[in-house]
């Protein structure tokens, strides 16, 4: 039998779907696009618009209200025990509507190879949407008001020899989030705040699936709270830290299936700087710390490392 992460079906369904929001983009961009550098924040590692580990309500691209455009991007992030290399693409329609894919393929190293699993990969899809519901981050910058963003991602795990672990401990491999982002620009202090309010099942932002029934814990969505801070040191650079709460339903499933804390997972958070030579290209760079991941085969160490991610846009 064919082992479900080889198969060509499975990378041919993502990689299908960005050649078509390239060709949509590249089709639609404006010649001369007119948003501040920075303004359309970076790819998170969903492929939302926003921050590197959570979206903002601002909209991708450097499309105006007027264009569409898009972004594509790749980003490589290692941690102590993990590696993670992600790629996709955004389209921006007049500054108001944004779709995004993303996909995630997360390198279990050694802790693999102590399930008795080498060479795991756990590879998630995440097909994303979001659209301005209020405000302009930059136009209402001299405003109390903020730029506010409602979006939904759908998120779908690949079939590993973790199928079983997870259909016992009662996590879907299929799952659907839904935030509301509030983005507020204080374009005169150069400093730019964001917090964004997710409902998720998501264990390890899904790559653990979604939801844990074991030990009768009930699966329902929590409300996991997002924050953002980036201060502008010149026009085209700009530093920042990020705060992600992530649910640890799991734990209490790995309890009942006798791992003690070996599910528990922690907040995500990162300390970023972003560089945008030109409209078309940023670079971020940035020290993350992802607390513990399946700490019963990594001596509960933090998972901390690096966050290196190259994004175009138009």
């Amino acid at each position: 039998m064919r082992h479900p992460i080889s198969d060509p079906i499975h990378h041919r369904f993502p990689l299908s779907l960005v050649a078509g929001l390239l060709a949509l983009m590249c089709a639609g961009a404006q010649a001369d696009t007119g948003k501040l550098l920075l303004t359309g924040g970076v790819s998170s590692i969903e492929g939302a618009a926003g921050g590197g580990l959570t979206p903002w309500a601002v909209i991708g691209s450097n499309a105006t209200a007027d264009e569409i455009g898009g972004s594509a991007y790749l980003t490589n992030a290692g941690t102590r025990d993990y590696g993670l290399n992600i790629y996709g693409a955004a389209v921006g329609i007049h500054d108001r509507y944004e779709l995004s894919i993303a996909q995630q393929d997360f390198n279990t190293r050694d802790t693999g190879t102590a399930l008795g699993l080498p060479g795991l990969h756990l590879k998630q899809t995440i097909v994303g949407a979001k659209v301005r519901v209020l405000g302009d981050a930059v136009l209402d910058s001299d405003t109390l008001v903020p730029q506010v963003a409602v979006g939904v991602q759908y998120k779908t795990l690949g079939s590993t020899g973790l199928d079983g672990t997870l259909s016992a401990l009662g996590a879907k491999r299929k799952g659907v989030d839904v935030y509301v982002s509030a983005t507020k620009l204080f374009l005169g202090q150069s400093l730019l705040v964001n917090a964004t309010l997710r409902a998720t099942k998501a264990n390890q932002n899904g790559l653990l699936g979604y939801g844990a029934t074991l030990g009768g814990n009930e699966n329902r969505y929590g409300l996991q709270p997002e924050f953002s801070v980036a201060y502008l040191v010149s026009k085209n650079i700009a530093v920042g830290a990020e705060y992600r709460f992530m649910r640890n339903k799991l734990e209490s499933a790995g309890r009942a299936a006798g791992l003690g804390n070996g599910l528990r997972s922690e907040d995500w958070k990162d300390i970023f700087i972003a560089w945008a030579p030109n409209k078309n290209v940023s670079l971020t760079l940035a020290y993350v710390d992802l607390g513990v991941i399946v700490p019963a085969t990594t001596a509960s160490r933090k998972q901390t490392g690096y966050y290196l991610s190259a994004q175009v846009a138009f």
